[in-house]
């Protein structure tokens, strides 16, 4: 199983911009799919953003479309997000997750990161 941690989550102010990082130890297979999850107080896990390790693919909720941007540095091991013009209905823990199937339902993911907390103040 590959072990998941992450970076980069702090205060920020609206309009501000924060980038979080994913570093995954172990065996990452070429079809693994790589994928940003938050969860807000009292909110269910909310899919962000995912890509296909393979290809470089990625895939969006419609909320963060044109904000956001995944991607990944093979030589690294490395999913990161780019957020920009945050909101403050952006604040959440965001995870990193694995899984093989390109999916926005959390189940389908089997291993995950602890999580970093994002807060956008307004």
């Amino acid at each position: 199983q590959v072990q998941l941690v992450e970076s980069g989550g702090e205060l920020v102010q609206t309009g501000g911009s924060l980038r979080l990082s994913c570093a995954a130890s172990g065996h990452l297979f070429s079809g693994a799919v790589m994928a940003w999850f938050r969860q807000a107080p009292g909110k269910e896990h909310e899919f962000v953003a995912g890509i296909l390790w393979s290809t470089g693919r990625t895939f969006y909720v419609d909320s963060v479309k044109g904000r956001f941007t995944v991607s990944r540095d093979s030589a690294k091991n490395t999913v990161n997000l780019q957020m920009n013009s945050l909101k403050p209905e952006d604040t959440a823990v965001y995870y990193c997750a694995a899984g093989r199937v390109v999916s926005s339902s959390r189940g389908t993911y089997n291993s995950w990161g602890q999580g970093t907390q994002v807060t956008v103040s307004s």
